[in-house]
């Protein structure tokens, strides 16, 4: 399996990850949950939240993705992207989950976006401690 397959079917079996962004000039991370196309990964967000004020000054972003609580082997990648929001209804509704419903009222909720994730790099580890595959756009 090439190292795109590995990435997507990671994606595919794992929702729960972390977002980074630069807030106040410093790293701040976040849990968010992950839905994706392709490469490009998405995470339902308020639109009145601080990530969004961070990614409006600066809209580079890492994420970690995988990595199985209580295990450092299993696999995982971390991702430097370019965020933007997405408020297509169409994604909105695709990408609605109902463990969202605790901040948002559903899909047609005004203050739910999408946040966009464009990879730029992703590295692809097999487990903790092993060497990157790399996997540049």
């Amino acid at each position: 399996m090439n190292v795109k397959d590995k990435v997507l079917h990671m994606f595919d079996n794992h929702a729960i990850g972390t977002l980074a962004t630069i807030q106040d000039g410093k790293p701040f991370s976040r849990f968010m949950l992950y839905f994706h196309d392709g490469l490009t990964l998405y995470a339902a967000t308020h639109k009145d939240t601080h990530k969004l004020d961070d990614m409006n000054s600066n809209p580079n972003v890492h994420i970690l993705l995988g990595l199985e609580a209580g295990s450092f082997t299993s696999h995982y990648c971390e991702m430097e992207a370019t965020a933007s929001v997405e408020d297509s209804p169409d994604l909105r509704k695709r990408f609605w989950d109902d463990s969202l419903a605790e901040w948002m009222s559903g899909s047609d909720d005004p203050n739910y976006v999408l946040l966009a994730f464009k990879p730029e790099r992703i590295l692809y580890f097999e487990k903790a401690g092993s060497e990157p595959e790399e996997l540049t756009m």
